[in-house]
This record gives C-alpha cells, structure tokens and sequence, in this order.
C-alpha cells in the first residue's frame, strides 16, 4: 500500500513538473540572483502578455538590467534598447489594458511613460509590496509563482528615481517554463 501511494504522489508530481515545463504562459527569467518565475495573464492584458512573450522568444530581455529598483515598492526591468529606462522595442507602443487586480506583492506591471496610459513597450515592473495607487493606471500582465526571494535580493537603487548603479540583469528570459 505504501508503494502505491509513493507512486501516485510521484507521478502527480512528474506529471505537474511536465505540464509547467510546457505551459506557454510561463515566463521565466535567469537572473544575477537566481531565477524568477511569473504565471503571465493573457485573460487580463492579452496584447502585453503577447509582447512579452514575443520578446523573450527574440531574446530581447537577455543581458537586460533591473534599471530601477526601489526598495518596498518595485523592480524595474525590461529596457532592451539602452538599458536605462528610456528605451523600448521596435514595435509600436500598446493600448492599456487595465483590470480590477490590485497591484500586491509579486504582481507584474507593464511600465508606461507618465504622460500617456497607451505607452508601454517592453519595460515592466515586479511589486515588492502593495500599492493601490498603481490600480487602474497600470496593466498588470502576470505574478510571480516561483522566485520572489530572488526578486528580493535585486540591487537597489539610490535617490527618489531608484536608478541602480551596476545593476543585477536577466541573463536570459524564456517562455514555456
């Protein structure tokens, strides 16, 4: 009876490991700290988790800093072009696609100019605490499920702005788990 059991418990957890691997809303990025892994919601924000997902796949994130870092509110990243917050991809800028989801700990938001709501590229943010002002003025494309303690360890920045000197990067992001 117990190497039934020990069987059916690894074999729901082979299966679970498989069925991640191959889940094409996953996004993980190998970072300087380790690895994070964000649940991505094409139900909420359907045309950023497609520019996401269309980024990583083109190795656009790869060697790509945590350019702005600010400590009990977020983790910045995604600026492929000049790496400093100022850049974004060759595609045209996206729509917003607000929800009701309340920006927590571990949501993830597409970063967007101030002065324009349909201004996000490539650039999005980690939350490390809640921020309820963020709520319908930020699309939030994913969670993460699986790193946070690496979030955690991102270099922080200096001054209001969170710029971060020698910053932490994502080595390489991929999709599919």
């Amino acid at each position: 009876m117990f190497r039934f059991a020990l069987a059916f418990v690894l074999s729901l957890s082979f299966a679970a490991a498989a069925s991640a691997q191959g889940d094409p809303n996953l996004l993980t990025l190998e970072t300087t700290k380790g690895k994070i892994v964000i649940r991505l919601r094409p139900d909420l924000a359907p045309k950023h988790v497609e520019r996401l997902k269309t980024l990583a796949q083109e190795g656009f994130y790869n060697n790509v800093p945590f350019h702005r870092v600010i400590e009990g509110f977020m983790a910045q990243t995604g600026d492929g072009q000049f790496g400093n917050g100022t850049g974004g991809s060759r595609y045209p800028n996206l729509p917003a696609e607000f929800s009701n989801l309340s920006f927590k700990r571990g949501i993830v938001g597409m970063a967007r100019r101030p002065d324009s709501i349909h201004s996000a590229n490539s650039q999005f943010f980690i939350m490390f605490a809640e921020s309820t002002s963020l709520n319908g003025q930020y699309s939030v494309v994913g969670e993460v499920i699986a790193g946070m303690e690496v979030v955690d360890k991102l270099k922080r920045g200096v001054g209001q702005g969170g710029t971060v000197t020698d910053p932490d990067l994502i080595l390489r992001a991929t999709v599919g788990g």
